[in-house]
């Protein structure tokens, strides 16, 4: 098919290292754009602002990785679900977990807020679906009917239907005031991944694997067009806010659809590869796509993309007139009618069949929603986005449009570029930020230029703490200037930092000789050995390989250890204090039965060199486990998943006492 094609709308806003392990779900704010929610595989739910490097905050209560997020249409809550079943859902503004919605069986496919209400829709593995009354902890309605797992759910406009698709080939559409199945849609002839209302018209869309996009009619209840013959299947679709067209996101594709006839108005080119969720900000297209623990953000400026038939192109049947295009704001179908109030009316009027349940409040869940924690990471950012001083506008201040990159000028290195290579084409250095050549708005901060190390150095990050990548990187004077090659990069950084490439080729040569003692003796030895370096980094290393096979433990290792855990405990670094209480975990569990038992026998008769040798490494790890017991009580105050780990570690530790 003949199509357009556009590849200078689209750019790479940014690359962030989400999570510490693989990210498993992201998704978009739609009330403002600007607000990214991520859930990964470290069971962490963590907030950023689309254009900052920065996490601002990050939610954790949940054990098992996270698989759906959701955020409610004014960015005040978020709902995530888990692999387990578990669904959490998390007020912003205060930063706390508001409630915990236990009932699925399986994991959480999909989620949805309801336009008006506090009710949130949860589809899952279990092939159920479930509506749920945020306020009242309760769920309204169980319903069945799918025969796979749900993979998207999406409110109605006027929040009295819901839609779901799911891996059965079908597209259901369920009547909330009547508690019922309303329609079933056929014809996919694969799993349906994705499906969006019309944000005026009787009018859903749907994309399925099967590397079709259909359109249904909900008054009629029938088919209205087919787009078929895509390259890749459809992973999201967004209808513009008036209604004109609908955006469908491919594998490093943007593609624009139009219907009756079915056509496509444009393709942009975007190298995001498979995206995950696309949001509309001040004519402005944003979409966010995921890789291992990196997530993308990319911006389409949508004022260079067609939305109409002003020149008729693309999937247009031959053997079918030409129909002239609908004038925009003109309507084929009936409108939504919109509640001016909330949706608590028709929830009077819901019906409870068989098939539905409620759940009542439990001990257990309420321990389980004061164990979830909300972490802020950047105090400033929270402020400004989520407790804002103007109490009328609740999104972020700065919602300027993100600024596009220069055009490309006859002659320069970029005209020789594909035009998938088009996009974001700003330096040969994977993940290493350059100076912007365009001018972004100014980010609100104290005056000091002065960069303080914070007191608790996070495990996982995606820059040096106090550093920026830029600082030592020459300044591009000339807009069209070369880009740096890696060499000539490299160079530039590791000036000034002969120091750190010491230390590093220092604490490499130490764990060589470590690694030297363990292949030739004993474990005991190669620890004696690291413990000498007197670098606790070396140390970590090596508790980190013990750590992962328990029966390497003896008790002559934790007269080693324990002095060692006492200092990786009340270090500043993150994975010092995890790699800390794993080992004593492990030590708790093994040996402080033993010790407590040795310490408490009747002296033995007669001479017993062994034992006594055994009496006196008790004696030794007890001293140190009761010193080490001191540093656990002062920690265990602590919030997020430290306080959780000391507190545990105080619990083992209570026969000390």
């Amino acid at each position: 098919m003949a199509v357009a094609v556009t590849t200078k709308t689209a750019w790479k806003l940014q690359e962030i290292m989400a999570h510490s392990s693989n990210v498993s779900s992201v998704v978009l704010g739609k009330g403002s754009g600007r607000m990214l929610a991520t859930g990964g595989d470290d069971c962490r739910v963590n907030i950023w602002s689309v254009s900052k490097p920065n996490c601002i905050m990050s939610l954790t209560g949940h054990t098992t990785p996270i698989e759906s997020l959701q955020v409610n249409p004014n960015e005040k809550l978020i709902v995530a679900g888990s692999r387990s079943g578990s669904i959490r859902v998390w007020d912003l503004e205060a930063a706390k977990v508001l409630r915990t919605l236990p009932g699925h069986k399986a994991n959480i496919c999909s989620l949805h807020f309801h336009p008006f209400g506090s009710f949130v829709a949860s589809g899952s593995l279990d092939t159920n679906i479930k509506l749920w009354d945020v306020r009242r902890k309760g769920c309204i309605f169980t319903f069945k009917g799918h025969t796979e797992a749900v993979r998207c759910l999406r409110f109605s406009p006027d929040g009295k239907w819901v839609a779901s698709a799911a891996d059965d080939h079908t597209v259901k559409l369920w009547d909330l005031t009547a508690g019922k199945l309303m329609f079933e849609f056929t014809g996919h002839t694969g799993p349906v991944n994705v499906v969006e209302f019309h944000p005026n018209e009787y009018l859903l869309a749907s994309g399925s694997s099967d590397r079709t996009v259909r359109f249904w009619d909900l008054e009629k209840f029938q088919v209205v067009s087919c787009i078929e013959e895509e390259a890749t299947p459809v992973r999201c679709v967004l209808f513009n806010p008036d209604g004109c067209c609908l955006y469908s996101g491919f594998q490093d594709s943007l593609r624009v659809y139009g219907w009756e006839p079915e056509r496509c108005f444009d393709v942009v080119l975007v190298n995001w590869g498979k995206v995950a969720d696309l949001s509309i900000s001040n004519n402005q297209l944003i979409g966010v796509s995921f890789a291992q623990s990196t997530v993308s953000s990319f911006v389409v400026d949508l004022s260079r993309v067609p939305k109409s038939d002003s020149i008729p192109h693309g999937l247009i049947r031959d053997d079918q007139p030409l129909v002239p295009p609908t004038p925009t704001g003109s309507s084929l179908r009936r409108i939504y009618d919109r509640p001016s109030t909330s949706c608590s009316k028709p929830q009077s009027r819901v019906k409870h069949n068989s098939e539905s349940e409620r759940h009542s409040p439990s001990s257990e869940d309420d321990r389980d929603e004061k164990e979830s924690k909300a972490e802020i990471q950047n105090q400033e950012d929270y402020k400004e986005i989520f407790q804002p001083k103007n109490a009328i506008c609740r999104t972020p201040p700065r919602n300027e449009p993100f600024p596009a990159p220069p055009e490309d000028e006859p002659g320069t290195a970029k005209e020789a570029l594909k035009p998938s290579q088009a996009v974001d084409v700003q330096t040969s250095l994977p993940k290493q930020e350059l100076p912007d050549p365009v001018q972004r708005p100014p980010i609100a901060s104290s005056a000091s230029l002065t960069r303080t190390e914070p007191s608790v150095i996070p495990a996982a990050r995606n820059e040096p703490i106090g550093l920026k990548a830029s600082d030592f990187l020459p300044a591009v004077k000339n807009q069209s200037q070369t880009e740096l090659v890696d060499e000539e990069a490299m160079s530039q950084i590791r000036k000034g930092h002969e120091t750190m490439c010491v230390v590093l080729t220092s604490r490499h040569k130490n764990l060589d000789a470590v690694r030297a003692v363990w292949s030739t003796s004993d474990i005991k030895n190669s620890l004696d050995s690291a413990v000498a370096i007197n670098d606790l980094s070396v140390v970590v290393d090596l508790l980190n390989i013990v750590n992962q096979k328990a029966s390497l433990w003896k008790l002559d290792l934790c007269t080693i250890v324990l002095p060692q855990i006492e200092k990786l405990l009340q270090s500043k670094y993150e994975s010092y204090v995890q790699t800390g209480c794993t080992s004593l975990k492990l030590i708790l569990q093994r040996f402080l039965p033993l010790i407590t038992d040795i310490l408490a026998a009747p002296p033995s008769v007669g001479v017993d060199i062994s034992r006594e040798e055994r009496l006196h490494k008790c004696k030794l790890c007890y001293k140190q486990l009761k010193n080490i017991s001191n540093v656990v009580k002062n920690k265990s105050g602590l919030s997020g998943r430290h306080g959780s780990a000391f507190r545990e570690l105080l619990l083992l530790m209570a026969v000390l006492d």
